[in-house]
């Protein structure tokens, strides 16, 4: 089966064991995901099944929309309700400081992932070192935040939805929060994926793999059996002959293919959009 489409993943389960849900429900084999979700967060997932999975590169996943509750106060190691330690009670602020704070969240951020994040150090998943209680430091990381709006503040609940490019960490969002309004401690307790992209959830129906791509159409003017029998392509047989990635409508299937130095590569020939 090759299916290209946008899950829910609820709370409280992995990326990996929903994905396995996936598979016993559709019944098939080979199947993948990306933008791995947190088991405590929810929300958007593209999955893929089949050779689909080799479209994921190819996918506008950018910019993404998440939506947010962190928890004033609290202290977590993994910033999130899964190793709360310790909970300090905080005076309540004004809305306004609140929202002026959140909404100061824009532009280029440098600031340290969560120690709890699939980061790899010397090979090693960072969450893995930390459950173990090894001592490690990560390389600071930059992210784009687009945008970041509150949604509600009840006390000492903050709610806010916020832009970000890809690798964001949205837990590091709200500890930098939390801390920007004099608090040494914030944590989520809870954490929704809107959007990636343009893809966003609707009830798991397949995606039009056409609309779906962030890279250009090429059109291909010569002997269209090249196309069908996976031959080499001309450059002079192509419509735009300047480098990068391109896909070529075959009718029942594209063909993505690059162009580097003049010379004519298959990325991808023959995948089904059926």
């Amino acid at each position: 089966m090759n299916r290209l489409f946008v899950a829910n993943k609820p709370t409280g389960i992995s990326s990996n064991h929903f994905l396995s849900s996936l598979k016993r429900k559709y019944k098939t084999k080979k199947a993948g995901f990306t933008g791995t979700l947190d088991p405590f967060a929810k929300g958007v997932l593209i999955v893929g099944f089949g050779s689909h999975t080799k479209l994921f590169r190819f996918l506008n996943k950018t910019p993404k929309k998440y939506r947010a509750t962190l928890w004033l106060g609290a202290k977590s190691d993994s910033l999130d309700t899964e190793r709360i330690e310790h909970v300090e009670i905080l005076k309540e602020f004004n809305h306004a400081k609140i929202q002026e704070v959140v909404e100061s969240l824009k532009g280029d951020l440098i600031y340290e992932p969560p120690i709890f994040s699939a980061k790899r150090i010397e090979g090693q998943r960072a969450y893995d070192l930390a459950r173990a209680g090894k001592k490690f430091t990560l390389n600071k990381i930059n992210s784009s935040i687009y945008e970041s709006k509150l949604i509600n503040y009840s006390h000492p609940f903050v709610t806010f939805q916020t832009t970000v490019s890809e690798g964001t960490y949205i837990r590091s969002l709200g500890l930098i929060i939390a801390k920007k309004l004099g608090v040494e401690y914030g944590s989520l307790s809870a954490l929704q994926r809107l959007n990636e992209g343009q893809f966003t959830y609707d009830g798991e129906k397949a995606l039009d793999i056409k609309k779906s791509l962030n890279i250009k159409q090429n059109f291909y003017l010569g002997n269209s059996d090249n196309l069908k029998y996976g031959r080499v392509l001309a450059l002079d047989d192509l419509d735009i002959k300047k480098d990068g990635y391109y896909w070529i409508d075959n009718g029942d299937n594209i063909s993505i293919i690059n162009i580097q130095n003049n010379i004519v590569k298959y990325e991808l020939n023959k995948v089904s959009v059926c």
